[in-house]
């Protein structure tokens, strides 16, 4: 993590020889579990009912 996100590109980081900036990632998003997930949500949307996990601003995350 860096102060500031995304590293600028004139950042030094990027051409220091024994940095490697990597992105954030928690893991791959695979295209065919992610349409899946998406049809469920808009189904479920369409049948009034919850959708899991929602981003709630409030709670500052």
């Amino acid at each position: 993590m860096f102060r500031t996100e995304p590293l600028p590109a004139d950042h030094p980081f990027w051409q220091h020889p024994q940095i490697t900036v990597t992105p954030h990632t928690a893991a791959r998003t695979l295209r065919d579990e992610s349409v899946a997930q998406i049809v469920r949500k808009v189904q479920a949307l369409e049948r009034g009912e919850p959708i899991a996990g929602m981003v709630d601003p409030a709670l500052g995350y």
